[in-house]
């Protein structure tokens, strides 16, 4: 019982959680968004509904609507979170870490010592 008590208080668990929760809130952003975008194009909200391509055109009307929301949720989310991440969280300089120097420099001199 005691391993099943630290699993769900784990912070990951809960962290995951609430990413499942933000995402399906935001997905409904997304989706609104995205069927706003495709109203304010000719036609009713099925681009391809009066080319009588029938299944086809239901295709392509789901196709152009996934290229929005995934330009949104790329140029909306991905690209700040990139920027975001490298400006508070910089990326170490090609090298060798500094702890690893540090037992480099310690072998070294207890090397000339002995």
């Amino acid at each position: 019982m005691t391993g099943f008590k630290n699993f769900l208080l784990r912070g990951n668990l809960v962290e995951l959680a609430v990413a499942f929760i933000i995402a399906g809130a935001f997905a409904s952003v997304v989706t609104a968004f995205t069927a706003w975008l495709t109203s304010l194009l000719p036609g009713t909200g099925n681009l391809f509904a009066d080319a009588e391509l029938g299944d086809l055109g239901f295709f392509l009307n789901a196709l152009i609507a996934f290229i929005v929301l995934s330009a949104v949720v790329y140029f909306a989310v991905v690209v700040p979170y990139t920027k975001a991440k490298e400006r508070f969280f910089p990326t170490e300089a090609e090298g060798t870490p500094a702890d690893i120097a540090l037992l480099e420099e310690i072998r070294d001199l207890l090397r000339a010592r002995g």
